[in-house]
C-alpha cells in the first residue's frame, strides 16, 4: 500500500459532533489518550500501514477538548504514521506542552533525536504487541533500551493484547522507567473479572512502577455502548490502583470495529468508573499532572490556529 494522498481513506471512527457530557468534570481534566491523523498532504501515512484513516487533526482535536471541556492531553503517535513522530510532535509543541506527547521509537533512535523529541513535548515511547499492527522488538530489547529512556526522564507504554501480559510481566518488573499499560491491557470484558488475563494485569500492577489506561471501554466492549459489560474492569482498577490510573478517550478511535464511539458517552461513563468526585480528581487531574507535569493549560481551538 503506497502512501500517495489519492489513496482512499477509511470512514472517519469518530463522530462528528459528540454529544455534550452531563457529568461536571474538575478543573484541569487530561485526557491521557488520543491520536493526531495527518493531514496526510503535510504528514503522509507509512507505507506499511495497516489502516488509512481519515484526516484527524490537531485543530479537530482541540475543538473536541473545547466541547468536552478538557485542558490537557496525551497525544500518542499512531500506527499508521509509524516511527516518523512529526505529525505528534507538531502538535504538542503547538500547545506549549499543555498537551504531552508519545512517540514509537526506534531502537536505533539517535541521542540527538531523542532530545528533539523530549524539546517539543514528548515524554514517553510507545512499542505494540498486537497481532493487527506491526509487533516491536523483543521486550527484553525494549526494557534494556528503556535505560537511555531514564536519562531523559520518559516512560514506557505498552499496548499488548491480553493473553501477553503475564508472559511480558517479568521483563515490565525490570523495567528502569515507569511502564504504562495501553487500554486495560486490552482484555475482552465477556470473559469477566477473575478470567486468567485480567488477572496477570492486576498482578502486573502490585509493581508500583507500574501505570494502567482506564481507556478503551469501547475496545473491549462485547455489548457495546454504554459499555456495561466493560465498566467494572475500569472501576476496580480505579478502586485498588488509583493512584497509578489514568483515562483517555482515544480519540479519534484508530481503525474502530463496531458502532463509532459517542466521546460523550466515555465522559459520562467516568461517574461510573470513579463513583466519588474524590476518585475523579486523581484520575482526570492529580494521577496526569503528576505523571506527565503538564505545562499551564492554554485556550486552544481549530480557529484559533
Amino acid at each position: 500500500m503506497t502512501q500517495n494522498a489519492d489513496t482512499v481513506a477509511d470512514p472517519p471512527y469518530w463522530m462528528a459532533s459528540p454529544s455534550k457530557p452531563k457529568l461536571k468534570l474538575p478543573p484541569g481534566v487530561c485526557d491521557a489518550h488520543v491520536h493526531v491523523f495527518g493531514p496526510r498532504k503535510r504528514f503522509p501515512f507509512a507505507e506499511d500501514r495497516h489502516y488509512t484513516p481519515s484526516d484527524a487533526t490537531k485543530e479537530m482535536l482541540f475543538t473536541l477538548h473545547e466541547r468536552l471541556r478538557i485542558q490537557h492531553c496525551v497525544i500518542v503517535q499512531p500506527a499508521c504514521h509509524d516511527t516518523d513522530n512529526s505529525v505528534t510532535a507538531d502538535a504538542t509543541a503547538a500547545t506549549g506542552q499543555a498537551y504531552k506527547g508519545v512517540g514509537l521509537i526506534p531502537l536505533t533512535i539517535s541521542d540527538a533525536e531523542l532530545k528533539r523529541l523530549d524539546a517539543a513535548g514528548l515524554c514517553g515511547a510507545r512499542f505494540h504487541y498486537i497481532t493487527h499492527l506491526a509487533r516491536g522488538p523483543g521486550i527484553n530489547e525494549v526494557v534494556a533500551f528503556a535505560k537511555r529512556l531514564a536519562d531523559i526522564g520518559w516512560h514506557l507504554q505498552i499496548h499488548a493484547e491480553a493473553e501477553l501480559i503475564a508472559d511480558l510481566t517479568p521483563a515490565l518488573r525490570r523495567s528502569p522507567v515507569p511502564v504504562v499499560i495501553d487500554h486495560m491491557g486490552r482484555v475482552d470484558a465477556s470473559l469477566g473479572l477473575d478470567h486468567p488475563h485480567f488477572r496477570a494485569l492486576l498482578a502486573l500492577l502490585d509493581d508500583k512502577n507500574v501505570w494502567v489506561k482506564v481507556s478503551g471501554s469501547d475496545r473491549v466492549t462485547r455489548k457495546g455502548p454504554p459499555y456495561a459489560d466493560a465498566v467494572p474492569f475500569a472501576r476496580k482498577l480505579v478502586a485498588e490502583f488509583g493512584d497509578r490510573c489514568v483515562w483517555g478517550t482515544d480519540w479519534p478511535h484508530p481503525n474502530h470495529q463496531g458502532p463509532v464511539p459517542d466521546d460523550g458517552v466515555l465522559v459520562d461513563i467516568l461517574a461510573e468508573i470513579a463513583p466519588t468526585e474524590a476518585a475523579r480528581q486523581a484520575l482526570l487531574v492529580d494521577n496526569p499532572q503528576r505523571f506527565y507535569r503538564f505545562a499551564s493549560a492554554r485556550r486552544l481551538t481549530g480557529a484559533a490556529l
